[in-house]
């Protein structure tokens, strides 16, 4: 079984920063590309952050310039820092790892994950 546990979230003030973490663990080959989403009430999952496979990173529309996300290899962990926070950055935010593992003994697959989420509100 693949867990992910997300932790970081919390309240903060608008123009402040906060950093959210998560781990993966379980059983598994390897991580292919993981990233952080968001969902505020009423709206759709959108991106925040995401480390490509290749090691480069994309940033969504949203948050550009005003993010840092990060990949620990070492310690299948995934790093979002973000500054400058508004308060439409208030949302849950979840963490999701394309995990690989054996399909058959001899081809592999992989299967995306998600973390429960951590809520993040920013507010006056």
């Amino acid at each position: 079984q693949v867990r992910i546990v997300e932790s970081g979230g919390g309240s903060v003030q608008p123009g402040g920063s906060l950093t959210l973490s998560c781990v993966v663990s379980g059983d598994f080959l390897n991580i292919g590309q993981m990233g952080w989403y968001r969902q505020a009430p009423g709206k759709q999952l959108e991106l925040v952050a995401a480390v490509l496979p290749e090691g480069g990173t994309i940033d969504g529309d949203a948050v550009k310039g005003r993010v840092t996300v990060s990949k620990n290899t070492t310690k299948n962990a995934l790093l979002l820092h973000m500054k400058s926070l508004k308060p439409e950055d208030t949302a849950v935010y979840y963490c999701s790892a394309n995990v690989w593992h054996w399909r058959t003994s001899d081809s592999t697959t992989f299967t995306t994950h998600w973390g429960q989420g951590t809520q993040v509100t920013v507010s006056s």
